[in-house]
């Protein structure tokens, strides 16, 4: 059983898999149908744009399947280092080290794991993950919205993730990460939106650690 259908078994947490999934903006949604072709470099500028980014701040705002919505801040740091945090009415976490993906609940002293490797976030965040290799563009018919889909054919099992970019001169690569959506491997799909986007701020290693909430280790992860 994975992330996203633990979480949908339970009211709110159903929004809480975002961190495997963002969705599109209200621009890309209702862009006209007609495809215009899109450059191929795009490709390798939201690459760059990617890896470009040292430590990021953002809030956003997380929807599930069903419709549910939750907000918070998503701090980013490479390599492979991700933590959404909640807001407050909210007794959830999720965050990544760099190896594994975590999912904590609070209200009832839970703690998943997965891989990176094995999420559509890892597109994102895995070093290793050839995003130019497996990603291909999705035409938006908006020559500032540039649109990266992420899937590896071998390996359907990880899901898939498209990566909203819209272009901004103050961005890493001149290309900002507004939102993705991800899909796993049974469709579940996740939509997450940032904005407030703050770069290069100071963030700690320790930011990514988490007090266990089991009863046999309350030891920082």
């Amino acid at each position: 059983m994975n992330m996203l259908q633990i979480i949908s078994k339970k009211p709110l947490r159903a929004a809480f898999a975002g961190a495997l999934a963002l969705g599109l903006p209200a621009a890309a949604l209702t862009l006209p149908a007609t495809p215009v072709e899109a450059a191929q470099g795009d490709l390798d500028r939201a690459v760059t744009a990617l890896r470009g980014i040292s430590t990021m701040r953002a809030d956003f705002t997380q929807t599930d399947r069903q419709g549910q919505v939750a907000r918070g801040v998503m701090t980013l740091k490479r390599p492979g280092r991700i933590r959404f945090e909640y807001e407050k009415s909210i007794p959830m976490l999720v965050v990544s080290n760099g190896k594994s993906l975590y999912m904590i609940d609070y209200e009832v002293d839970q703690v998943q794991r997965w891989p990176i490797k094995n999420s559509p976030l890892g597109a994102l965040l895995d070093p290793s993950r050839d995003v130019a290799k497996f990603g291909k563009l999705i035409p938006t018919g908006n020559p500032d919205v540039v649109s990266i889909e992420v899937r590896d054919p071998g390996r359907p099992e990880f899901g898939a993730i498209t990566m909203i970019f819209v272009r901004n001169a103050n961005a890493p690569g001149g290309l900002q990460l507004t939102n993705w959506v991800a899909l796993d491997s049974q469709n579940h799909r996740t939509t997450v939106r940032l904005r407030n986007h703050r770069y290069g701020v100071s963030v700690a290693d320790s930011t990514f650690t988490f007090k266990d909430p089991r009863r046999s280790s309350r030891r920082p992860r």
